[in-house]
């Protein structure tokens, strides 16, 4: 296995780090911080924060402190990699070594040249099909750097989103379609990858027969906005990663917009996971309602996980399925 470019550049001498604890921005779950000393890990998509925490790492949601240096790694959202390097910068002093590292497929390229532009970079390493670059933080940070910095900010509905989540300028036009065709709804229901909100917000606001509704969402940032886009008191608020999700009671129906996106990947294995976990959450009567681009093949794994099942329709690159009868022997 190659080690990562960080562990190179330390390795060949190319990259002096300076003694003391060193701030990961967007750790990835699978990385290699070892080379590094004393890290710690800023990392809110719950399953690559739990992955970091297995392997003893010091893992948190928010900066927090000094540092000596750090990492950036980048993510598919370059509004959301540049805010991270900004933040790094707010906790590091002066002259503190600064690393950015990532892909080319998820726009490596496009970063290090953005931040030639700003910083002076004292060195670029291209290897296995990425680049890590480095340099120094400034005695002031510019401010074209302190504008990096994302804050939730609202759509033109009012909904309040965040750079680096899914469809943050507005409402994806699958969950606008899912929310129309559903039924009407009672007992207890969950929200199965509920983003920012929006799904649970309007079926809350239409549907007095529900007694509660679990959002369940894996990005922290996510879940923070949709606990101030959701207001009704029959909402609760779940940071968890939805393909290994148990609820402590079975519900009597799951919502899901599923993702299909590993990076900039397409994975529909995601969505598949996401229908597994929903069948084994379900009661033996319970409903699962599911809208996905109409070239996503779940047909099969709808008919593996539930006993029953029809669509809802089929309309504007969407469709939107019912399943019941949930096959729950996982459970």
């Amino acid at each position: 296995m190659t080690p990562d470019r960080w562990t190179l550049a330390l390795e060949g001498g190319e990259i002096d780090l300076p003694s003391g604890p060193v701030l990961v921005m967007r750790a990835r779950g699978d990385a290699d911080f070892s080379a590094l000393g004393d890290v710690t890990c800023v990392q809110g998509f719950k399953p690559d924060h739990d992955r970091l925490a297995a392997r003893g790492l010091t893992v948190t949601t928010e900066a927090e402190g000094q540092f000596a240096a750090a990492l950036v790694q980048i993510v598919k959202s370059r509004a959301a990699t540049y805010s991270a390097i900004a933040e790094a910068m707010g906790h590091l002093p002066p002259g503190a070594l600064v690393m950015v590292d990532g892909p080319k497929e998820e726009g490596i390229e496009a970063i290090v040249k953005t931040v030639r532009l700003v910083f002076e970079v004292e060195g670029v390493m291209s290897k296995s099909h990425g680049k890590l670059a480095w340099f120094r933080r400034p005695e002031t940070l510019p401010q074209q750097v302190l504008d990096w910095v994302t804050a939730p900010e609202p759509t033109d509905e009012g909904y309040l989103t965040i750079e680096g989540g899914f469809s943050v300028d507005g409402p994806d036009r699958g969950s606008e379609l899912l929310v129309a065709l559903l039924p009407e709804l009672t007992g207890r229901v969950a929200d199965w990858g509920a983003g920012w909100g929006y799904i649970a917000s309007e079926v809350l606001d239409e549907q007095d027969g529900i007694d509660s509704l679990d959002l369940i969402e894996a990005d922290h940032a996510m879940l923070d906005c949709a606990e101030i886009n959701v207001e009704d008191p029959r909402a609760s608020f779940h940071w968890a990663d939805a393909t290994t999700f148990t609820a402590d009671t079975p519900y009597d129906a799951i919502l899901c917009n599923p993702p299909f996106h590993t990076g900039r990947r397409a994975d529909p294995g995601l969505g598949r996971a996401f229908i597994a976990a929903a069948a084994r959450n379900l009661t033996s009567k319970g409903r699962f309602f599911m809208v996905a681009n109409r070239h996503l093949p779940y047909e099969d794994t709808l008919k593996a996980c539930f006993g029953t099942g029809r669509m809802l329709g089929e309309l504007e690159g969407y469709k939107i399925y019912e399943a019941a009868k949930p096959k729950r022997a996982a459970r």
